[in-house]
């Protein structure tokens, strides 16, 4: 039986970059397999280029033994190939039906036939196990049941082969486990799927065979009874990869950061973004949110280091009322800030690595005189040294930001903000779109920046990271605090209700909010 999909000998060139290098990629009928490799490995640019979005330089492509020319995403449709991206490709304002149908909608002459749509949107439905009304308006609907939505598009469509695109990045483990089932049905009934993930624990659970590429080339495929995290992370990295954090027990102090009644209201629906939010973060302790995103986490963290005024509610740092303080009041009185989006608030991309190290503290000593000059050896001298102790790559100040890789990007924002000596640290998907080499140095820093006794809130949609570098877990839901409790208490389950909006846990009391890490 031929596989589903043979791609031999690809080549992919950008201006600078070669995507792929004659690439080999082969999936079979009846599995779930694997795509996984550090950010520019080239998974991606070969999936755009099976799915006719991109165009290859050389090689060919097979599917299901016979030789095709993806020119478009119609091409591949027509070939029986649906893919399902990270960030979904919904219209909101319509409904399940509607948007199931959109662009090949079932008529009756030259008028639509919702009925029919209606008709198809249950079938499918009911086929396949979702929980889906073909009436509900998608921006009605929480993301889990988007992704269905976009799942049941491409079955719509009659795919055979489904790609994958990071599935489980907004998900709770609850809808991660019925994606799972649902994958593990759709390739049981000979269908074939390709998984893009950076989580491989999750790999390692869905996926019969991996196939690991590094630098645009294929590294090589391998069995899941074969292989485990460990040999997945090190063929992706070409070295060995510590996965999860080794850290000793916290040791609590002071309270350094609190937040008391945070209330914020949407500006458009009538619904709040935060709603009484109360937190307390304390000297040598790492507070963890956990949440999927789009809960409040980015007005929070906005909140809490001034870049926003809260409608209502006190923020203090060391028991002084900051509320009315700007972002720079609060830098000036220790708050050290990891943006969630690095390119935006935490570099000037036109900037060397120079003068990224000191912004936000270019006007104070050693960085500037008493008039007002900046001191250039100090700044580049000052660069050169976290450069080199947070090995940032490469090992030049006079480097422009927007030369740098995501990990090297953020190794020198969370550098910046640690060595300028903060009380409290608030890190906002510290490894968002990082390599995994990366992840490990950025976790490393985090702890030992704990251990130095500063107060760390890490707010992160990688419930893993949550999980693996708390002390204490606080879980947001639709702007909303449903409980708190320690790192050892937590579980995926209980952290996944809590972050699907059940309050408390059911199997164990929480701990309070501003209880200290046992």
């Amino acid at each position: 039986m031929p596989p589903a999909v043979r791609m031999v000998d690809i080549v992919k060139r950008f201006p600078l970059v070669l995507a792929n290098d004659h690439v080999d990629f082969e999936l079979a009928w009846g599995e779930v397999h694997a795509l996984i490799g550090e950010n520019g490995a080239g998974k991606s640019t070969l999936m755009k280029i099976l799915y006719g979005l991109q165009a290859p330089d050389a090689g060919r492509i097979e599917i299901d033994g016979h030789p095709v020319v993806m020119r478009s995403a119609r091409d591949a449709i027509e070939a029986g190939i649906g893919m399902v991206h990270q960030h979904f490709m919904l219209v909101e304002t319509l409904t399940v039906a509607e948007n199931l149908v959109l662009g090949a909608e079932p008529r009756r002459g030259p008028v639509l036939d919702i009925g029919r749509a209606r008709e198809r949107a249950r079938e499918l439905i009911e086929r396949f196990g979702f929980d889906l009304d073909p009436d509900a308006r998608i921006d009605e609907l929480p993301v889990g049941f988007q992704q269905q939505v976009e799942i049941l598009k491409t079955l719509y469509r009659d795919a055979r082969i489904l790609v994958m695109d990071e599935p489980t990045a907004v998900l709770t483990p609850q809808e991660t486990h019925r994606l799972f089932e649902f994958l593990q049905a759709y390739a049981d009934e000979g269908h074939a799927v390709v998984f893009i993930s950076h989580k491989l624990d999750e790999v390692m659970e869905i996926c019969d065979r991996m196939s690991v590429m590094r630098d645009g080339a294929m590294i090589g495929t391998v069995e899941r009874a074969a292989t485990d995290t460990r040999r997945l992370a090190n063929m992706m990295v070409g070295r060995e990869v510590l996965l999860r954090v080794d850290k000793g027990v916290a040791e609590p102090g002071e309270v350094r950061l609190e937040a008391a009644g945070l209330h914020l209201r949407h500006p458009v629906k009538h619904k709040p973004i935060l709603d009484g939010v109360d937190l307390t973060v304390r000297a040598g302790e790492v507070v963890g949110i956990a949440g999927i995103e789009g809960n409040g986490q980015t007005e929070l963290v906005e909140v809490l280091t001034g870049l926003r005024t809260a409608d209502e509610g006190v923020v203090r740092l060391d028991g002084r009322d900051v509320t009315a303080d700007g972002a720079r009041g609060r830098r000036e009185a220790g708050v050290s800030h990891v943006p969630e989006d690095r390119n935006e608030r935490g570099l000037v991309r036109d900037y060397t690595a120079a003068w990224n190290s000191v912004l936000g503290d270019h006007h104070r000593a050693p960085f500037s005189g008493r008039l007002g000059l900046l001191d250039l050896k100090a700044i580049d001298a000052h660069a050169e040294r976290i450069i080199e102790e947070y090995d940032v790559r490469p090992r030049a100040t006079s480097v422009l930001a927007r030369s740098y890789s995501g990990g090297n990007a953020q190794k020198l924002i969370l550098a910046r903000e640690i060595e300028r000596g903060p009380r409290v640290l608030i890190a906002a998907q510290p490894t968002r779109g990082v390599d995994i080499g990366a992840i490990e140095f950025i976790h490393q820093q985090v702890i030992a920046a704990r251990d130095a006794g500063l107060a760390v809130l890490l707010v992160s949609a990688d419930l893993n990271e949550v999980m693996s570098l708390s002390d204490r877990i606080l879980v947001l839901h639709e702007g909303r605090v449903m409980g708190a409790m320690s790192a050892a208490e937590a579980t995926t389950e209980r952290l996944g209700l809590m972050m699907a909006g059940a309050a408390g846990a059911d199997d164990a009391e929480a701990t309070p909010v501003d209880a200290p890490a046992a």
